[in-house]
Formats: C-alpha cells, sequence, structure tokens
C-alpha cells in the first residue's frame, strides 16, 4: 500500500520520491507566481502581458515534453 501511495507514480518518471517531492513544490511555487502575474494583470491590464502565458509554457516544456518516462 505506501509503495503504491508514495512511490509508484515518482518511480514511472525516474525519480526518488524526493526528487518528485522537490519538483513538484517547484512546479507549485512557479504556477503560484504566474497565477499572481494573471492576477495583476486582471487589475492593470498592461502588466505581465505575456508574462504568465510564457511561464505556463516553459512549465508545460519541462513537465511534459522532456520528462524521463521510464520505458518499463
Amino acid at each position: 500500500m505506501l509503495q503504491r501511495v508514495f512511490l509508484e507514480h515518482p518511480a514511472t518518471v525516474n525519480e526518488t520520491y524526493f526528487e518528485h517531492l522537490g519538483r513538484a513544490w517547484g512546479f507549485a511555487g512557479r504556477l503560484a507566481i504566474a497565477a499572481f502575474m494573471c492576477f495583476v494583470h486582471g487589475l492593470l491590464p498592461c502588466c505581465f502581458t505575456t508574462s504568465a502565458s510564457q511561464s505556463v509554457n516553459r512549465l508545460h516544456e519541462i513537465m511534459v515534453t522532456h520528462r524521463r518516462v521510464n520505458a518499463d
């Protein structure tokens, strides 16, 4: 049970539990910054006109396009 909950998914992307934790928290921080930029952009449309979408595109590139998937 614990194997499935904590280790199964990280293994599918060739990461340990703590590597996966760090990467996920890093993405969360970047998403929080992008959310803040969207919030400010809503109030002041002249600010962050492309920053949030560029951040999301970069995260997608890292998270999906360049992930290390276990072939097993």
